[in-house]
């Protein structure tokens, strides 16, 4: 009697000690998808033609930037955001931050998501979860027609040239020092803030991608593209500097799955498409 006693006791003690370490186990809690109230709100710059840029009018289909008055938003990201809660039934809004405070943002909640023109690196990949890419990217030079490497054909013909691009993006940290003796000015703060240093004659040329080379060329008349695709002595690029996603905090799989079941119908040209568009209304000064 006493043994099967100890075993009953001992049952107990086991099964309440499991008990307690299940209580114990911290739970996992679901990341708010930020859409509950039907509303999508996005962060970006508004200052980065052509994937977003700041007008004072609602023409060409520019949305209100909140928080200010009479300012709104239009470009790239914004005919994207558009399409994105057109097909969920939401509706948008954009705020405006800094090139820095864009991931830290997202990370706490501040809004949504980021659509900003952001290469989908596996660094920032650490900090927030990326759908898309809703764009592919290639990495180019820009350079003023009167310049002695308006006529570059590779990366060799940039030798010793003075040069600079927008701080904390693959084109400043990645690109530029693939360039042989590359005279590396500090980077810039935005991405006008770098054509302007071109345009100046600060540097010799600059580095940037493909979208942001174009919406260039249309802004200014005396710039000219240096790609060297296909010539063999181009940028090496990985996939991640070149697909540019949409970020959203970690664990948002509501918002990613939403983003996704939008872009993973869309092929390079539907993109481009887009971008093209968003090139056509760009504001002439940039």
């Amino acid at each position: 009697m006493r043994r099967i006693t100890a075993i009953v006791l001992a049952t107990l003690m086991v099964l309440s000690l499991a008990a307690c370490g299940q209580s114990a186990a911290p739970q996992e809690t679901a990341v708010p998808s930020g859409v509950e109230d039907g509303v999508l709100t996005i962060a970006m710059e508004c200052d980065y033609p052509p994937y977003n840029w700041t007008q004072y009018d609602d023409s060409n289909g520019a949305v209100p930037i909140s928080g200010t008055g009479g300012e709104y938003a239009n470009g790239y990201d914004v005919m994207m955001a558009k399409r994105i809660c057109q097909a969920n039934g939401w509706e948008l809004e954009v705020i405006r931050s800094d090139w820095d405070s864009l991931v830290p943002g997202v990370q706490t909640g501040l809004y949504d998501a980021v659509i900003a023109g952001q290469s989908m690196t596996a660094e920032r990949a650490e900090q927030v979860d990326f759908a898309g890419p809703y764009l592919y990217a290639t990495i180019v030079c820009v350079t003023l027609a009167n310049s002695p490497y308006a006529n570059a054909r590779g990366l060799s013909d940039l030798a010793g040239g003075s040069c600079t691009s927008q701080l904390a993006t693959i084109w400043y940290d990645s690109m530029l020092p693939q360039i042989p003796d590359a005279d590396i000015r500090p980077g810039t703060a935005d991405a006008p803030s770098m054509l302007m240093a071109l345009e100046t004659g600060t540097v010799d040329f600059v580095c940037t991608d493909m979208p942001t080379a174009l919406g260039a060329l249309a802004a200014y008349d005396d710039m000219v593209l240096l790609d060297f695709a296909g010539s063999g002595d181009d940028f090496e690029v990985s996939d991640e500097e070149v697909n540019i996603g949409i970020s959203m905090r970690k664990g948002n799989t509501v918002l990613f799955d939403a983003v996704n079941a939008v872009l993973e119908p869309m092929t390079a040209d539907d993109f481009n498409a887009v971008m093209d568009q968003a090139i056509a209304v760009q504001p002439m000064n940039g």
